[in-house]
C-alpha cells in the first residue's frame, strides 16, 4: 500500500514479549493512529516471591490514548489475552478477535465486571477492519488453540505481517489448514516487514500435526483398558481435549474435566461449537465414584507442575475429590516450559511413589513452527525487513541467523528489546528511542503496588529472616521504660539461642545508651544506630544478615 505519505515512518513498539516467553503486546503506530496487537500476561519466576501475575506497562499507550484505535488479538492463550481486563481499565480500547478468542476474552471481562463497558467485535478470517489510517486483515493460521490468526497490517509506509503464534498444520483437529495462499499473495504485493514467531526456531524440521497425538492416545487407551486414566494438559489446548474425549468415547469411558481454567475454557468452546462431546460422556466430578476406575478418564490442569493446579493437589493428596490409587495411569500431555522442569519432575516422583504409572513420552506436539515452517513463511512473504518476535534473546538471535540464511540483508534484520521504538520506511529501519516497558506485578488485588524494592525485601526475608527490636521510651525525658526486647522470625530458633538473644539485647542497649549520652533523641537516628550495630554484631557472630526492624514506642 503506497501513498504520498510514504515518507513518514511506521513505528513498531514492543511493550512485551521480547527477551521472554509470554506477556506479548506490541503497538503499531502511524501518524495519529495506534493499533495494539495482543495483550498478554506472563507468570512469575522463582525470584518474584508472592507475585501472582506480571502484566505489561502501558504508560506509553495511556500517554497517547487519543491515538489508540483498537486492540487486535491473534489467539486466545493467556500470554496473548490474559492482561486485557487490567489494561482495559486503564485504556478503554475496542477489541477485535475471532469467535473462540472473543469467547475466552468475554469470560475474563465478565470476571472483572467490564463486559458492558467495552466495545467488542468478532471478526472472521479474511475480514479487513479499518482502524484510523491503518487497516488490519485477519489471516487463518493453525496453532494449539482453534481460531488462531496472523495479521496483515496495511500502513501508508507499507504492509507489516505479524504471524502470531503459529505452526503449519495441514491436518488440524478443528477447522481448516493455515492459509498459505494468502501469505503468498501478500508476498507478491511487497511486504515491508515480517514479525514472526521465534519460540521453536532452535528446532530443525517441521512440527508434527496435532492429529498425531490422537493416535498416541488411542494406543495408550488400548494398552491400559483395566486402569483409570488421568490426562494433564494445557487448559487452552481445546484440540487436545477433543482428542482425549474421542479416545475415551471409543473405549467406553466417562470423562471428568477438573481444574477451574480447564472447565471455563471447555465450557466456552462447547457453547461456541469448537469441541464436540458425545451425549452422556461428560460427567461431574461428584459422580466419579459411581463408575469403575477402568471406565473413567480425568482431564486436568497442572501439566507444568503449578502449585495450585488440580494435578499438583492430586499428587500431594490434598485434592478433595480425587486420590491416586496404585495402577492409575497418568499421562502428561505437554513438555515442560523452560524453568518448570523441576516442578514437573517433583509431580512425577510424587505420583510414582503413590503407585501411579506416569507416561510423558510422545504425548505432546508443539503449537509452534520449527525451522522449516519459519523458512516457508519467509519464502512466501518475502519481506524487506525481518523482526523476530515471541522469544528470549537466544531465540531472537537464532531467528535472525535463519532470516539471514534465507537471503535477507543483515542490515534489514531488527532484534528489538521491550520498549524499543523502531521506525520503518522503505529506505531505512532505525531504533529512535525507548519507552517505559517494565512488567507490572499483580499480587492478589494489588496491581503495581509491589515493586522491585518490595521484592528485594521479600527475598531478604526469605533468605535471612527478620529480627524485630522493640523499645519503649518515656515522652519528654527519653528514658528507656521497657526493653529492648528481641523478636526473631525465620532467623534462629529463639529457645535454642537464648545466649545469642541476650547478647543482641546488650548490643542494642549499648547503642541506645551511647546515643542518649550524646543527646541524640531523634527516632530515625536511634533506629539507624540500633540497626547498624546489631547488623555488624550478627554478621561477626553468625555470618548472617537478617532484616532488622527497630520499633520505638513512646508513652
Amino acid at each position: 500500500m503506497k501513498t504520498t505519505e510514504q515518507s513518514m515512518p511506521v513505528k513498531i513498539i514492543p511493550l512485551g514479549g521480547l527477551d521472554q516467553i509470554g506477556m506479548n503486546i506490541t503497538a503499531i503506530e502511524y501518524d495519529d493512529t495506534i493499533v495494539v496487537v495482543d495483550c498478554g500476561l506472563s507468570f512469575p519466576d522463582d525470584e518474584m516471591l508472592g507475585i501472582d501475575l506480571v502484566i505489561p506497562d502501558v504508560t506509553y499507550l495511556k500517554e497517547h490514548a487519543d491515538k489508540v484505535k483498537g486492540l487486535v488479538i491473534t489467539h486466545g492463550h493467556e500470554d496473548h489475552i490474559g492482561a486485557i481486563p487490567y489494561v482495559e481499565q486503564e485504556i478503554n480500547m475496542p477489541i477485535y478477535a475471532t469467535k473462540l478468542t472473543m469467547g475466552l476474552i468475554d469470560g475474563k471481562l465478565k470476571e472483572h465486571n467490564l463486559l458492558q463497558n467495552i466495545k467488542r467485535k468478532i471478526v472472521t478470517h479474511g475480514q479487513i477492519i479499518n482502524l484510523g489510517c491503518l487497516r488490519v486483515e485477519f489471516i487463518r493460521t493453525t496453532h494449539s488453540i482453534a481460531d488462531a490468526s496472523a495479521l496483515a497490517i496495511y500502513t501508508p509506509a507499507g504492509t507489516i505481517v505479524h504471524t502470531g503464534d503459529f505452526k503449519v498444520d495441514y491436518t488440524p483437529v478443528y477447522g481448516d489448514a493455515i492459509d498459505l495462499q494468502r501469505f503468498a499473495e501478500l508476498g507478491r504485493k511487497c511486504v515491508l516487514a515480517l514479525m514472526c514467531d521465534s519460540t521453536n526456531v532452535e528446532r530443525p524440521g517441521f512440527t508434527m500435526s496435532e492429529r498425531t497425538v490422537g493416535k498416541t492416545f488411542d494406543s495408550l487407551f488400548a494398552d491400559h483398558q483395566e486402569h483409570r486414566i488421568i490426562v494433564a494438559t494445557f487448559a487452552s489446548n481445546v484440540d487436545r481435549v477433543q482428542q482425549i474425549i474421542n479416545s475415551a468415547y471409543k473405549y467406553g469411558r466417562k470423562v471428568v474435566v477438573e481444574g477451574r481454567s480447564m472447565v471455563n475454557i471447555i465450557t466456552v468452546a462447547q457453547e461456541l461449537g469448537y469441541i464436540q462431546i458425545p451425549d452422556n460422556t461428560l460427567i461431574d466430578i461428584e459422580e466419579l465414584s459411581n463408575y469403575p476406575d477402568d471406565k473413567t478418564v480425568l482431564i486436568t490442569t497442572g501439566s507444568q507442575g503449578e502449585n495450585m493446579a488440580a494435578l499438583s493437589r492430586i499428587a500431594a493428596n490434598i485434592h478433595k475429590k480425587v486420590t491416586i490409587k496404585p495402577g492409575d495411569v497418568v499421562i502428561l500431555s505437554s513438555t515442560p516450559i523452560p524453568g518448570n522442569e523441576k516442578a514437573v519432575s517433583k509431580i512425577i516422583n510424587e505420583l510414582e511413589m503413590k503407585g501411579a504409572k506416569v507416561i510423558f513420552q510422545d504425548t505432546h506436539v508443539s503449537g509452534h513452527a520449527c525451522q522449516e515452517e519459519i523458512k516457508l513463511i519467509y519464502t512466501l512473504v518475502q519481506p524487506k525487513y525481518a523482526i523476530p518476535v515471541h522469544g528470549e534473546y537466544r531465540h531472537l538471535k537464532r531467528h535472525a541467523e535463519l532470516a539471514e540464511s534465507l537471503g535477507i540483508d543483515k542490515e534489514h534484520i531488527c532484534i528489538l528489546s521491550n520498549g524499543d521504538v523502531l521506525e520503518l520506511t522503505e529506505e531505512s529501519a532505525e531504533v529512535t528511542g525507548t519507552v517505559q516497558s517494565q512488567g507490572i506485578y499483580v499480587d492478589g488485588l494489588g496491581v503495581g503496588d509491589v515493586g522491585n524494592i518490595v521484592l528485594r525485601d521479600r527475598q531478604m526475608l526469605s533468605q535471612n529472616g527478620l529480627v524485630i527490636v522493640v523499645v519503649t521510651m518515656e515522652a519528654g525525658s527519653s528514658q528507656i521504660l521497657a526493653g529492648p526486647d528481641i523478636v526473631s522470625r525465620g532467623f534462629v530458633y529463639v529457645r535454642e539461642s537464648e545466649n545469642l538473644m541476650e547478647e543482641c539485647r546488650d548490643v542494642v542497649d549499648d547503642a541506645l545508651m551511647r546515643c542518649l549520652d550524646r543527646g541524640i533523641t531523634d527516632w530515625n537516628r536511634l533506629k539507624t544506630e540500633i540497626r547498624d550495630d546489631l547488623s555488624e554484631f550478627l554478621w561477626r557472630r553468625v555470618k548472617r544478615n537478617p532484616m532488622i526492624l527497630p520499633i520505638i514506642t513512646e508513652v
